[in-house]
């Protein structure tokens, strides 16, 4: 079941809501002496997160289904993205390191499938976050690594959690009442988040993968040492757009384009095409919209707004995206078991 995007936050007697956690989306599945971990998309995720297979083994109940959310929750940031991905690696024995020294966290937010092995599927998510907390009481270790997530039923409780996103924390989970688990369906659930916007230098560009037409802007920061950090990318410009804008940003190649952090070489992930960038004489500045900044860069990519030609670059700082704190206070008291 997925979340459809929306502005604002759904009122009414059938709604509750629930913090929206930046980690990775998990059904968990528990057969006796098997665990089963599975994406949102249909992937096994069991060999990267061994510690969530144990946390899952150790609970007393033999049978059950969960669906929720894997976090790395750490001292410094609370909840660090770049750590779950970390532990997308082909080397069981790195997985194994990582599990030990950035243990995860396994958020639930629904059952599915009781320790009776009944299907909950049908039911209204009523009647089973009513179930799922009987069975986190039981079941689930005070502390341990997995966890129930919060919930509320008062709109003001959830617009105080999207006003402190940040820290972790993505924005607000709206869900039905009345409604059953909609496998696969964006009926009944809808994710809010709080956007805001800053301004950015372009320190250079990618050209899209076939051509030479521009696939994306590459965006910067200064620190308080005046070097220009890469913190992310905006595509979202028309084709008509790019046709322009690709023959402005040509007559502004210079190296060395980012003198800090720059944009990253050929990965697992990356071709060797859209790895390469273009280093840009640092003058221009554009208007983002973003939805959350973690660990150095903009997440869950950005939107541009505007073309900034009344913006100093030197006044495009990372102060604009001091990461908020207030949402590692909600995930702490989510760990101790109280929200407020």
């Amino acid at each position: 079941m997925e979340a459809e995007s929306v502005d604002s936050i759904p009122v009414g007697m059938n709604w509750e809501y629930e913090p929206k956690w930046d980690g990775f989306r998990c059904l968990t599945f528990r057969d006796q002496a098997n665990v089963d971990l599975q994406s949102k998309s249909g992937q096994p995720l069991a060999r990267y997160f061994p510690d969530i297979v144990k946390a899952v083994l150790d609970i007393s109940a033999e049978q059950f289904v969960l669906d929720g959310e894997i976090l790395i929750v750490t001292g410094k940031r609370l909840i660090s993205f770049e750590d779950l991905l970390l532990r997308i690696h082909p080397a069981s024995s790195r997985v194994k390191t990582l599990a030990e020294t950035t243990p995860a966290t396994l958020m639930v937010f629904d059952l599915l499938l009781d320790d009776k092995g009944r299907s909950l599927v049908d039911q209204p998510l009523k009647e089973r976050r009513e179930k799922l907390e009987r069975f986190a009481a039981r079941y689930f270790k005070p502390g341990g690594q997995v966890l129930l997530s919060p919930r509320t039923l008062d709109i003001k409780q959830a617009r105080i959690w999207l006003a402190k996103a940040g820290g972790g924390l993505d924005g607000v989970i709206a869900k039905r009442l009345d409604l059953p688990y909609l496998s696969g369906e964006r009926k009944g659930m809808e994710k809010i988040k709080k956007i805001r916007s800053a301004d950015c230098v372009v320190g250079g560009f990618r050209y899209a993968s076939q051509g030479k037409l521009l696939g994306s802007l590459l965006l910067g920061l200064y620190d308080h040492e005046g070097l220009l950090h890469h913190v992310g990318f905006t595509s979202s410009l028309s084709t008509s757009e790019k046709e322009k804008v690709t023959l402005r940003l040509e007559k502004l190649i210079k190296e060395p384009g980012f003198t800090g952090k720059a944009p990253g070489g050929p990965s697992r992930w990356s071709t060797k095409r859209s790895s390469e960038w273009i280093p840009l004489d640092p003058r221009l500045v554009v208007e983002i919209e973003y939805d959350h900044f973690s660990e150095g860069r903009f997440r869950h990519g950005t939107k541009l707004v505007r073309f900034r030609p009344d913006k100093d670059p030197r006044h495009c700082t990372f102060a604009q995206v001091t990461e908020s704190r207030k949402g590692s206070n909600i995930l702490r008291q989510a760990l101790a078991g109280k929200i407020s």
